[in-house]
């Protein structure tokens, strides 16, 4: 099944990090549960800040980037477990709110048996990926106090394509866009497994390319490589577009750059091996100059069992 939320890319950057914040705050509040705390994840930044001082509910808003009106919320709820209180302050235009002694010791359990454990948890998966992300966290935050994503947009380009080369960081995106539609489609060949699995050995070092389009805000969207198969012979295989990128004429911009690259590089013959099933793909592929050849279906079709389709590049 396709994650469509990851396959969007950047477009969907707010929907993954919401995903990944209930899957985290979800395994927290089994934490809080099993430690007695009557508490859920979303109280514990008020907790964390109250254990300072006394503070308003603006300062407790600021202090935990939220709202307003949700910290109003919080603080209602600690206040109808017996967990917090208002507090006389000097300016009568505002009330501050501090922890109630059940509050201090409701926190003070919370400090050793919860956060160490969630925190653990959370540097484990931290841990895998390298780098800072926390600190990577931080740099996206401040730019969305520089500028939203709202105001962003509306200085973006629509539907803004462009072409990225192969580079070994990128055989898994090669891999995982080949592997969706051929598995949507067909049943996956020994030949494209070896292809799909070591891109860098069967294309890029027996003298063929791979070039990747990416869209603007959905990141890398399709892909297509130019296998060498003779001194001067081509086959362009392995062409895949997601769906996500459809009504962008990703593919019509890719193979167009694809057919550039076999010039450069020297091809005098450029073809393809498809299926009947492909129709939209065939269509493409007749509108930038290809043709159906009997010649190429003869000499080069028994390479892949789901073949009853071979074209030529005539020319545009």
């Amino acid at each position: 099944m396709v994650d469509v939320v990851a396959q969007m890319g950047p477009a969907f950057l707010g929907s993954r990090l919401k995903r990944l914040g209930e899957r985290m705050q979800a395994g927290a509040a089994s934490v809080l549960t099993d430690a007695g705390v009557p508490l859920q994840p979303g109280h514990m930044a008020a907790i964390a800040a109250l254990r300072s001082g006394p503070k308003t509910v603006g300062q407790l808003a600021e202090t935990s980037g939220t709202s307003q009106p949700g910290m109003t919320r919080t603080i209602g709820q600690l206040k109808k477990l017996g967990l917090a209180a208002d507090e006389p302050c000097s300016d009568q235009r505002s009330r501050m709110i501090a922890l109630t002694p059940d509050g201090e010791r409701m926190a003070g359990k919370i400090a050793t048996e919860v956060w160490p454990r969630v925190g653990s948890a959370a540097q484990e998966i931290l841990d895998r990926i390298g780098g800072d992300f926390l600190r990577d966290l931080g740099i996206i935050e401040d730019a969305l106090a520089e500028a939203s994503i709202a105001q962003r947009a509306a200085r973006a380009v629509p539907n803004a394509l462009t072409i990225r080369e192969y580079s070994p960081a990128l055989a898994g995106t090669f891999h995982d866009i080949n592997r969706e539609w051929i598995d949507a489609m067909f049943t996956l060949e020994e030949t494209d497994r070896e292809i799909l699995e070591n891109p860098q050995h069967h294309i890029i070092d027996a003298g063929g390319d791979i070039l990747f389009v990416e869209a603007a805000g959905l990141g890398i969207v399709g892909t297509c490589a130019l296998q060498k198969t003779g001194p001067a012979a081509f086959e362009l295989t392995k062409m895949g577009v997601r769906e996500c990128a459809r009504g962008l004429k990703a593919g019509e911009f890719l193979l167009g750059k694809v057919i550039e690259r076999a010039r450069e590089l020297g091809a005098d013959t450029l073809y393809l091996l498809t299926n009947s099933a492909c129709a939209p793909a065939i269509h493409l592929y007749e509108k930038l100059g290809f043709g159906h050849d009997s010649g190429i279906m003869e000499r080069y079709a028994a390479r892949y069992a789901r073949c009853d389709v071979a074209m030529l590049y005539t020319g545009d």
